[in-house]
């Protein structure tokens, strides 16, 4: 499935997408989706067209509808679809960020310390974020790990934030695994 090409505007609509459906529990109208990504809800009606031919979201009828993902949106986006995932904390200038989740932590540059950044991938948009801001992720479930650092950069289409590590730790102790 993982073979579908998606137009910049169609990964950025359907994150989106993806994130209302996580908050709201349910269908999520195109004024909210084109509220969420600053466009035009006509535009997002004619790319949920092209989005539905490919089996990537559905149309529910009726007052309380919308749309929502398939099982093939998550997997287009390479999106884990988890019914409970572990609750891995964002705070953003030191206040939890409730409608977000952390799905994954790449370290690089891990030997050159000055240069160390980490991409913070998230299940919530990241659209508040800004350069400059203060971030931090932790604990993680199993070592523990906080990450506290600054936004260097974002990713709005992939839901990542870029940041300049300005520290790191772990508690020193024996694992439970």
């Amino acid at each position: 499935m993982s073979s579908i090409e998606l137009t910049s505007s169609q990964k950025t609509i359907l994150t989106a997408l993806i994130n209302l459906y996580r908050e709201e529990d349910g269908a999520v109208k195109g004024e909210t989706i084109a509220a969420e990504v600053d466009r035009n809800p006509g535009t997002i009606r004619n790319q949920m067209q092209s989005l539905k031919a490919l089996q990537l979201v559905e149309g529910v009828p009726g007052p309380k509808g919308g749309y929502k993902p398939t099982a093939n949106a998550y997997e287009a986006l390479d999106v884990q679809q988890m019914d409970e995932p572990a609750n891995v904390t964002l705070r953003y200038e030191g206040e939890i960020v409730e409608d977000a989740n952390v799905d994954e932590i790449d370290l690089s540059s891990v030997h050159h310390p000055e240069l160390c950044r980490a991409e913070i991938h998230i299940q919530g948009s990241v659209r508040r974020f800004s350069e400059g801001d203060s971030v931090t992720v932790g604990p993680t479930p199993l070592s523990k790990l906080v990450i506290e650092g600054t936004v260097d950069g974002k990713d709005d289409t992939s839901n990542v934030l870029i940041l300049r590590i300005d520290d790191m730790r772990a508690p020193i102790e024996d694992p439970e695994h």
